[in-house]
């Protein structure tokens, strides 16, 4: 049996995603199929690490700007990643996956609160760590909370599932001649701008030496797909 091309990973998913066409909420279908690949990627030995977005609920600087303090809206946006991150732990634990939700502001009476060492210490044992809260901070994105964790946790690889399939050098929806890239490298997602993710994160993978693979999560066999090492989407590296 061919052999994972990843031994650990960290899984970042839009909040967005989980919506599936009601663009708000949580679509159980689409949670369902996510979990039902993740299960199916430690069944295979790699230790699979989730950070979710929660933009399905709230996005502080979409949804509060000019209306409320950032900070606060911010913080908002974190209590929506928790939500997000305790459906999928619900879904996992459903398929008898052993699954742990750390949050990066404590909570202790529904998650653990982020300890690194705890964490890899789950991950070693087989479980999903789901990375609730972003980084903790406000100004910062659930995207650079992902690549922080990524660090963190020495993972290979960065999976950026999201609702389009790699990069392109447009946005395809506005503009039919977009060309989608196979390779591209940090510097050049940063010389033009490209809606990878935000320049913070671009930089942070950058400095880290982490690939990150983008594509669509419309398919969730592409989560194992890319695991195995196939070319899907957009990898985005040195």
């Amino acid at each position: 049996m061919q052999e994972p091309k990843y031994k650990r990973v960290l899984l970042k998913i839009s909040g967005e995603a989980l919506a599936g066409d009601a663009h708000r909420g949580l679509d159980f279908d689409v949670i369902g199929g996510v979990c039902d690949v993740v299960k199916q990627c430690v069944e295979l030995g790699v230790q699979v690490g989730i950070v979710v977005g929660g933009g399905n609920f709230w996005r502080g600087v979409k949804d509060g700007g000019g209306r409320m303090e950032r900070t606060r809206a911010d913080h908002m946006g974190m209590l929506a990643t928790v939500i997000n991150a305790l459906a999928i732990a619900d879904c996992l634990e459903q398929r008898d996956v052993e699954v742990r939700v750390q949050t990066a502001i404590e909570m202790s009476k529904i998650a653990e609160p982020y300890i690194r060492g705890k964490a890899i210490r789950h991950l070693e044992k087989g479980r999903v760590v789901i990375f609730g809260c972003g980084t903790g901070n406000p100004f910062f994105s659930t995207d650079t909370g992902a690549v922080l964790r990524a660090a963190e946790i020495e993972a290979d690889a960065i999976l950026l599932a999201k609702n389009i399939d790699g990069v392109y050098s447009a946005d395809p929806a506005k503009d039919p001649k977009a060309v989608r890239y196979d390779k591209i490298t940090y510097d050049e997602v940063l010389a033009k701008h490209l809606a990878v993710m935000d320049t913070t994160a671009t930089s942070l993978s950058m400095d880290n030496h982490i690939p990150v693979q983008v594509f669509a999560l419309k398919d969730p066999q592409n989560i194992l797909r890319v695991v195995m090492g196939e070319s899907i989407g957009t990898i985005v590296e040195e």
